[in-house]
């Protein structure tokens, strides 16, 4: 749980409280398996799992931005 609150502290998920219970929104679940592999398979801490989703993030955006570009075209 305490990966789960350091997640939630910098804002990589946002934990929903329910009727005393915590849960995280559907969407995120496939980001929270990458960010655990990332965690326990490459021992990268929650600022490093930070950085990497912050520009996986920056490179989706370029991708779809070059995607409009080129139908410009």
């Amino acid at each position: 749980m305490s990966f789960f609150k350091s997640l939630d502290e910098f804002g990589l998920v946002e934990i929903i409280l329910v009727e005393e219970s915590q849960y995280i929104h559907l969407d995120k679940i496939t980001d929270i398996e990458k960010m655990i592999r990332i965690h326990q398979e490459l021992n990268v801490n929650i600022e490093g799992i930070d950085v990497v989703f912050n520009l996986l993030n920056k490179i989706e955006e370029l991708q779809n931005e070059l995607i409009i570009i080129k139908n410009k075209l």
